[in-house]
């Protein structure tokens, strides 16, 4: 095994789990699951971050400098390998929630306050997992905050958007993507014109018709949700129109949860921060979040 020496951090990653300690003050554990990075010193929180949809662990950490400020304040996290998701299917929930109790479980992490976050597909898995666990009253799993970061909540709106982005045919990024999408779309739940309550059933969040079933069990799990909605850089790299971005429909989602009473919800709406960990501008990234102040909703 090769250890890595850079600053304080020692990392070590393995395909079967090993124990590591991170500048006598993180342990690491890392397997085909997931990456912890666990405090030496006492933790009460452990935060779950679920990557986007080709994502794994290593890019979360590559993306979302977060891990030195956990550190700090003594914050456990977990960076899931568990990816390529934008609903969840029962067995989807019972497997994923096997696996997060393991966590738990094999690293000696019960009875702490979890909060679960994701980004794009991954902010979806967090919502729906998280609803889950609460509707079942998962025993050590039940979250007590959620947040992603500029997700795809509303699958009907997603297809239709992407079919713009193929009619369009501005770039090739776009029609690659959406034709991807679309094709995923219809060979699961169906052509939306005929199959609507498919969608409806698998959304996070249906805007067409507000629907919220899938995340009512959240009112009591205080929720925050980030976007960087920069009409004009979507304009000039995809020709996208408003209603093609994700944030339309995360900022309608809190809306609507707002007037029916959950305790908590957050709309946060960020303006040039999004930039990939090479440089590159792109508001829908990981860095759209300002973790100082994350970590103050988590620790709140």
């Amino acid at each position: 095994m090769r250890l890595i020496v850079f600053l304080l951090f020692i990392i070590s990653i393995s395909c079967t789990p090993k124990v590591n300690e991170i500048a006598k003050t993180y342990e690491v554990i890392s397997n085909e699951n997931y990456q912890l990075f666990k405090p030496t010193s006492k933790t009460s929180k452990l935060l779950f971050l679920f990557p986007g949809f080709p994502e794994e662990a290593d890019d979360i950490k590559r993306e979302f400098k977060i891990l030195d400020k956990t550190l700090q304040k003594n914050i456990a996290v977990v960076m899931m390998n568990y990816n390529q998701k934008l609903w969840l299917e029962q067995k989807d929930k019972k497997i994923l929630t096997a696996m997060m109790l393991s966590v738990l479980e094999d690293n000696n992490l019960n009875e702490k306050e979890i909060y679960l976050g994701g980004y794009s597909s991954g902010g979806n898995v967090s919502l729906l997992i998280g609803n889950h666990l609460v509707s079942k009253e998962i025993l050590g799993l039940k979250p007590k905050g959620i947040f992603i970061i500029d997700s795809p909540l509303d699958m009907h709106a997603l297809y239709k958007a992407s079919e713009k982005n193929i009619a369009r045919n501005f770039s090739d990024v776009s029609v690659n993507e959406s034709t991807y999408i679309i094709n995923m779309l219809e060979k699961t739940l169906g052509n939306p014109d005929v199959s609507f309550s498919s969608y409806e059933q698998n959304s996070v969040f249906t805007s067409f018709t507000e629907n919220f079933s899938n995340v009512e069990n959240l009112k009591n799990v205080k929720l925050r949700f980030y976007s960087e909605p920069d009409f004009d850089w979507w304009k000039e790299n995809r020709m996208a129109d408003p209603d093609q971005l994700n944030a339309i429909y995360i900022e309608k989602l809190s809306q609507v949860l707002n007037e029916n009473e959950f305790r908590e919800v957050e709309y946060i709406s960020t303006k040039n921060r999004g930039f990939r960990a090479n440089g590159e501008r792109h508001p829908h990234s990981w860095s759209i979040v300002e973790i100082d102040g994350l970590l103050e909703w988590i620790e709140k």
